[in-house]
């Protein structure tokens, strides 16, 4: 009974969208990544770096959108060098991947330090705020839990419809998803695929510099180390039990950002009392992972994924 109260709340809903939203953005820029053919390791890494890069601009006097785009360009240029070493190199995509989260996590550390030497808590900064829609945040029910975030939020639900868009109803989506498919037949028709897979890890290295800009200007105002949590693990998965689509991927963040919300709300029923809360925060991961084998049996992943492309060899 007290979960199907949980279930039917405003607040629970409201929860599991804030907290899908950074989940939303690194997706999609793993998605973008990978339909080109590239496999991005480095997003937990570049995820770090987007969320300090963004803190520090506001923390430094800049505004909070100028802090956003701050993080995507912190995020791009990683994604830039990930695509410079995997594409025209061609070298591994898992080793240069888990080398760029190295890179970006450790650099973020030693520039924290180096920019707050004398600092023992985080400082705060002026995050943004929950913005309601008129009109739609008066709906009874959905209202509140979707039209009352914070700008991040819709701007993460606006880039899946165009990112969707991009790629099934434009001729450079077509160019991407094809790379990332029949590089050859993209470079029949004089097309570059090296440009391409560089222009897609790049692109989407900076979308998932915006997740990580989410928790520390949206859903926290402060910088802590290992805020982004594994988070950039998780949309890779939730890449795959999207099947490679912007839409499918939305609702697996949504449902794993829905079982965190649950087990947050479950340990401080009568069950929790019983239960020790390991098992809780267990709970989510478990549960998509068994949604993750159901749905991935079906995906149809793309044919030159980490396949290197070099003009003119079979």
């Amino acid at each position: 009974m007290e979960i199907f109260e949980i279930l039917m709340s405003v607040s629970f809903w409201a929860a599991a969208i804030r907290i899908a939203s950074p989940l939303i953005l690194g997706t999609l820029g793993e998605l973008i990544c990978e339909r080109a053919g590239v496999l991005n390791l480095g997003i937990e890494g570049i995820m770090v770096s987007g969320a300090f890069a963004g803190w520090m601009a506001v923390y430094s006097g800049t505004g909070l959108w100028t802090g956003v785009g701050v993080a995507m360009c912190v995020g791009m240029s990683f994604g830039l060098l990930h695509s410079v070493l995997t594409v025209p190199f061609g070298l591994s995509q898992h080793v240069v991947g888990l080398g760029v989260t190295l890179l970006a996590t450790s650099g973020t550390y030693y520039a924290y330090r180096l920019a707050l030497p004398e600092v023992t808590s985080p400082p705060k900064i002026e995050a943004f705020q929950p913005f309601e829609i008129p009109f739609l945040s008066d709906i009874p029910g959905i209202g509140p839990a979707l039209f009352s975030q914070t700008p991040l939020t819709y701007l993460a639900f606006g880039l899946v419809l165009v990112v969707s868009l991009v790629l099934y109803r434009t001729p450079l989506g077509l160019a991407v998803r094809a790379a990332g498919e029949n590089p050859a037949a993209v470079a029949a028709q004089g097309l570059s695929v090296t440009a391409i897979r560089m222009g897609a890890v790049t692109v989407g290295s900076g979308f998932m510099a915006m997740g990580g800009a989410f928790l520390t200007m949206s859903a926290f105002d402060s910088f802590f180390f290992e805020m982004v949590n594994g988070r950039g693990w998780i949309c890779i998965a939730l890449v795959v039990f999207g099947s490679w689509r912007p839409g499918k991927a939305l609702l697996g963040a949504v449902l794993f950002a829905a079982f965190d919300a649950l087990q947050i709300r479950m340990q401080q029923t009568s069950l929790g009392a019983d239960v020790p809360y390991q098992i809780f925060l267990m709970m989510p991961y478990i549960l998509s992972i068994l949604a993750l084998v159901v749905m991935s049996r079906r995906a149809e992943v793309p044919a030159a994924l980490m396949v290197p492309f070099n003009k003119g060899e079979r």
